[in-house]
């Protein structure tokens, strides 16, 4: 798939859509998910929607008299002036906060205003929030912030981040990732989310988790919680339902950060979902049941397309490159 560039008008109107969409403090879980979908489908969407939501940012927290002139700057360019997107996408923001989003963001009687953050395939993303708290997003990722008052949480949609979190005992720092919840007790910390299952490892201070809100008791998280220290990685898998506590060597933490992803016994089909964040000729399976092969080993995301073709060395598959993504077929042999 050829790489889009720039910013072409129905990108950006499609942008400006979705951040609108997006202003909900509780966007349904079909929104959130067709979102994601439309992210993860071209890198220019990514950074087009990267750039509307630094504007609502900036509009957000610019005073009445200049968010209206904000507005004036840029909508009359997108009326009055031949079609330029990223104007018309400012007039729609501004019409959004004209109609009254704006207002969650701030004040003891709103909700605040979540921010949306999303990396392209094959590009990370260094993300600095307004306590300190910086992020390091992993390609092809996606996680929503609202820092409230009393409470600062953040939700994993899709991929891998790491956090190295500005701790404050006032204001509790929880990262959700599908069915559990990492909160930050003085901590750097990775979180890996492929669909519900997730990986946390921490590498320095410490985490406490909990099953989120409607996961029950399905984690098997004793008393209803957990604690992680520096050094340990707490792996969930949807499948059996189980919650797995392991030791890790720090330099093996967050290896992506130096362009190697690691598994321990995952199936091929997460394993692939993760390798494919990293690589613009994504792999496909022919056959679902491949994906249940389970794979131990390094991906250097600088080289993707060396550990394919070693794939059938591994497992009884082949593989049959197309010019814009890769199919891994069975052999039929065991």
């Amino acid at each position: 798939m050829a790489t889009n560039t720039g910013f072409d008008e129905e990108t950006t109107r499609t942008a400006a859509l979705w951040w609108t969409q997006l202003r909900d403090p509780e966007p349904s879980p079909d929104l959130l998910e067709r979102w994601g979908a439309w992210m993860a489908a071209d890198p220019s969407n990514a950074q087009t929607f990267a750039q509307l939501n630094a504007l609502g940012e900036l509009a957000a927290d610019a005073s009445p008299s200049q968010r209206q002139q904000l507005i004036d700057e840029f909508a009359p360019r997108a009326t009055k002036r031949p079609y330029r997107p990223l104007a018309a996408a400012a007039a729609v923001v501004g019409v959004a906060l004209l109609g009254g989003w704006w207002m969650l963001r701030g004040g003891p009687d709103h909700a605040p205003l979540p921010q949306q953050y999303a990396s392209a395939v094959a590009e990370d993303r260094a993300i600095q929030l307004p306590d300190g708290t910086a992020i390091e997003l992993g390609a092809a990722s996606s996680l929503t912030t609202r820092y409230a008052q009393h409470r600062r949480d953040i939700d994993l949609r899709a991929g891998e981040a790491f956090f190295t979190v500005t701790h404050d005992r006032e204001r509790p720092f929880v990262v959700t990732a599908g069915p559990l919840h990492i909160e930050d007790l003085g901590t750097a910390f990775n979180v890996r989310r492929t669909g519900q299952r997730v990986s946390v490892t921490v590498t320095e201070g410490r985490v406490r988790l909990s099953p989120a809100n409607g996961a029950g008791d399905d984690t098997n998280l004793p008393s209803g919680r957990l604690d992680l220290v520096a050094g340990q990685r707490a792996e969930y898998d949807p499948v059996s339902g189980a919650l797995s506590v392991s030791t890790i060597a720090l330099e093996h933490a967050a290896t992506w950060r130096r362009h190697r992803l690691e598994f321990v016994d995952e199936p091929l089909s997460t394993v692939l979902a993760d390798v494919n964040r990293y690589s613009r000729q994504p792999v496909q399976l022919a056959d679902p049941r491949l994906g249940e092969l389970r794979f131990t080993g390094t991906v250097n995301t600088t080289n993707i397309g060396r550990w394919v073709d070693a794939l059938p060395h591994v497992f009884p598959v082949q593989v049959s490159a197309f010019a814009d993504h890769v199919v891994l077929s069975g052999t039929g042999k065991p």
